[in-house]
């Protein structure tokens, strides 16, 4: 019978070692995200809202009693509709999951049009968190 050898523990994030299983350009790219800042969307406060400016439009999330509410964009949300918010990307498939983080990709979907399936911004230029419009 062969000995396995035990593969080590995946890091957390922010543990140092995070770098031995990440490749480097995904490892800049978590920690750019960091420096550029942005909201991680589970921490707003029911009442609050984000003003997310991309490249091409302004949108608004508020999170409300039932979830979080987006608009902004003239076709998939020109006024609030309930929303899923999955997160932002690089531009890629790399997800950070429930995070609008400046210089990336927002993604959203509306479950009231199936028809759009995920919603990708263009470019996230300023992200500001604001309590009660």
């Amino acid at each position: 019978m062969e000995k396995f050898e035990k593969k080590p523990e995946a890091p957390e994030p922010g543990d140092e070692d995070m770098g031995k299983f990440l490749h480097p350009k995904i490892v800049d790219n978590i920690v750019r995200s960091e420096i550029e800042g942005g909201v991680h969307v589970k921490n707003l406060e029911v009442g609050h809202f984000i003003e997310i400016e991309t490249e091409n439009d302004k949108y608004t999330l508020e999170r409300r009693e039932d979830g979080f509410y987006i608009s902004g964009h003239p076709k998939f949300c020109p006024e609030p509709v309930k929303a899923e918010i999955h997160g932002s990307t690089w531009g890629g498939s790399m997800l950070k999951m429930g995070y609008i983080g400046r210089e990336m990709f927002m993604e959203f979907s509306i479950p009231s049009h199936p028809e759009f399936k995920t919603i990708t911004t263009s470019m996230v230029k300023e992200v500001k968190e604001f309590e009660n419009k």
